[in-house]
Formats: structure tokens, sequence, C-alpha cells
């Protein structure tokens, strides 16, 4: 957790970079405009390959291209290889794509746990400013604690260094 010494990540994006983040995720979209959505529903319920599966594919393909003329027309060994080739080449793209979703996520997280953190010890000082006739104070503090108003009571600990930055 943050506190007020403990600044993990001090940066802020330009609106340039932003924007070319978003302009280079859109290029990638653009290269693959077959991607599709599914339900919920779908999601659950189609079969999905895992590693055993991964083989018994690889294993029916080879079976299906070297025994062809056992299969019917309908099965198309040409569109399952194209299927099964393109699972392979989004596997490797579905892990980088990942790596970056979970830094993005954990970046967020520590942002917004530092913001929140330091936030809430820069309220306990309003609070101290406030009781200890500080003059202001007791407006800032007022106005900050109708955040807290109807949680019974119950405020937030203010992280404190000795405490690793637990209570909140």
């Amino acid at each position: 957790m943050s506190n007020a010494q403990n600044n993990r990540v001090s940066v802020t994006l330009t609106a340039a970079q932003v924007q070319a983040v978003k302009t280079a995720l859109q290029t990638i979209l653009q290269q693959l405009p077959f991607l599709v959505g599914l339900t919920v529903e779908e999601r659950q319920s189609l079969p999905k390959i895992n590693i055993a599966n991964k083989s018994f594919v690889e294993d029916s393909l080879a079976a299906m291209n070297n025994n062809a003329t056992l299969l019917p027309a309908y099965l198309n060994v040409v569109e399952v290889q194209k299927d099964f080739t393109l699972y392979r080449q989004l596997d490797e793209l579905v892990l980088l794509a990942n790596q970056l979703t979970e830094r993005l996520r954990d970046t967020q997280i520590l942002a917004g746990s530092e913001a929140y953190s330091n936030a809430l010890i820069g309220y306990r000082l309003f609070e101290a400013a406030a009781k200890a006739g500080l003059p202001g104070a007791d407006t800032v503090y007022e106005g900050l604690r109708e955040r807290f108003e109807g949680q019974g009571g119950r405020l937030p600990t203010t992280p404190t260094p000795e405490a690793g930055g637990e209570g909140i």
C-alpha cells in the first residue's frame, strides 16, 4: 500500500501519448477485422481447447489429412486446419495482450491506491487541523467528510508505514 513516503508510481501520460496508444490499439483491431464477440452463454457452452484437446486436434488433423477418402465431403479439412492455425496464432497474441492488460491493470490499481491512500492521509490531517481549531480547516474537513456519511460511522483507517499500509 502507498503512504506519503512510498510512491511507487509517479508519472502521467501526455495527451499525445494517450492518443498514440489509442491509435496503436485501433491499428491492432484493424489488422484483426474478423474478431468476434461471444455471449456469456456461448463462452460457457462452447467446447474449448486445453493442452490435452490441443494434442487431440493435432492428431485428428493428421488423421484427416492422411485419410481424406474416409471422410464425408461435408467435413472440410481445409477449414478445420485454418481454424486450428488461427487458434495457434491467436494463442500467441492473447498471451502478449494478457501480459499488457495485466500490467495496465496493476499500474492502474497501484496509482489509484496511492491516490486514495494519500487522500485519506490528507483527510485525517484536515480532521486533526479542524479539531485543533485551525481557521478554515473545519470547512474543508466537513466537505470531505460528506463522502463517508451513511456508512454507519465507519471511516477507513489511514495507512501507516508501521502497519505496512494496511487498513484501507
